[in-house]
């Protein structure tokens, strides 16, 4: 093996490395900025409230067919 070649290979295989490292650094900062906005979200909505029906409401189906 020439060792242009095995210079070239080794070049390349550092700037894969390079590339695989920076789009997961963009994958984490995508899923922290996700994150944060669906906080932001849940802490937005409207708090649940106790439902007014009567307590005897929805206790049983009739299957009658």
């Amino acid at each position: 093996m020439a060792l242009s070649t095995l210079s070239n290979q080794v070049s390349v295989q550092a700037a894969t490395q390079a590339s695989a490292l920076a789009s997961l650094l963009l994958l984490r900062k995508t899923l922290e900025l996700q994150a944060a906005s669906g906080g932001s979200l849940l802490a937005a909505t409207a708090p649940v409230s106790t439902p007014s029906n009567p307590p005897n409401l929805g206790n049983r189906i009739d299957l009658t067919v």
